[in-house]
């Protein structure tokens, strides 16, 4: 197996409010292998997006914090990085996209100037050699008259456009780790095909690892090699693409599945998964997911089911796979 570039080890990033200690992201232990594409799924408030900010250090604070847990990249731990340490490595070896370009993309400074920051924050290079390589950046995300909008200014380009910006700057100082965090959300069809190209593209001519959170599992089916599935604040089951879309094994996972619609078959209305996500922080004892599961177990109820490896690279939280022997793996 390629080298590991980033791993997450027992992450936990909880936040302090007036009704308590609430906890976001509650052991999630990830890894992703240079030049791979792993998708992290799950449905809103199921701690995608905090994870994410968890590792370029990035969760507002206060209130949030992470409490426990190692965010190791190349073997370095970020989660005791210094400020200035953390500085040197977003942008530079780990980039992130957002997931509303027009919010992340400053409105008084043009796009050159926005790129041309990125460039010159790590790199000892003039001020027209950083603005070659962004025009250089914006022919590479095909963006036409590259040479033009490099001065104009984000209310001038479309949605499609500025996330290409957005892509261009994440990718300007050659990242070995992209996080992109729902870059197709809001966009049309075509436009999300042309990001998706992109991105993969990127991936393959760079060799950049991408940890691309979405909840679209068609976004996950076009471009991600492996797939970790969250829920709750936990990891419930990961595995490579083609396991986890054909074969689904965490009660969960099958459901998301199961309310995709199916082009060849007419329903008068999708399968929903019952009930709703649970407050972070909310369930105490037993498994996260059982209120909503169809195979629930009484035991479901009093205990926390483990992470279970089913076969090689396969794993899942269920109590179902660990009366059949799996192994437990965290």
């Amino acid at each position: 197996m390629a080298d590991v570039v980033l791993e997450l080890a027992d992450l936990r990033t909880h936040f302090f409010t007036d009704g308590g200690e609430i906890p976001a992201v509650d052991g999630v232990s990830i890894k992703v292998y240079k030049g791979e594409v792993v998708g992290i799924v799950g449905e809103s408030g199921c701690g995608k997006s905090v994870t994410s900010l968890s590792v370029m250090k990035l969760v507002p604070s206060p209130p949030g914090k992470v409490v426990d847990g190692q965010i190791l990249f190349k073997g370095e731990d970020l989660a005791q990085a210094s400020i200035k340490r953390m500085r040197k490595i977003r942008g530079n070896e780990i980039a992130m996209i957002f997931q509303e370009p027009m919010t992340s993309l400053n409105p008084l400074f043009t796009i050159g100037d926005q790129i041309m920051e990125a460039i010159r924050n790590h790199n000892s290079i003039s001020k027209r050699q950083a603005k070659e390589r962004a025009v250089e950046m914006l022919n590479k995300v095909g963006i036409p008259r590259a040479d033009q909008i490099v001065d104009e200014y984000p209310h001038q380009l479309s949605g499609g456009m500025r996330q290409r910006v957005m892509i261009a700057i994440a990718m300007s100082c050659d990242p070995e780790v992209l996080i992109a965090d729902e870059p197709t959300t809001a966009l049309d069809v075509t436009i999300q095909a042309q990001i998706l190209d992109l991105m993969r593209t990127l991936n393959k001519e760079n060799d950049t690892a991408i940890m691309l959170i979405t909840h679209d599992l068609g976004v996950v089916a076009e471009i991600c090699d492996r797939v970790v599935v969250m829920y709750a604040g936990k990891v419930v089951e990961e595995g490579d693409v083609r396991t986890i879309l054909k074969a689904p094994e965490h009660p969960y996972t099958k459901g998301l599945i199961r309310s995709l619609p199916k082009i060849h078959q007419k329903e008068e209305q999708l399968y929903s998964i019952p009930g709703q996500v649970p407050k972070p922080g909310s369930i105490k004892v037993g498994c996260r997911f059982a209120a909503r599961c169809e195979s629930v177990m009484t035991k479901c109820y009093e205990e926390d089911p483990a992470l279970i490896s089913i076969k090689d690279g396969h794993h899942c939280r269920c109590f179902l796979y660990a009366e059949e022997g799996g192994q437990n793996v965290g």
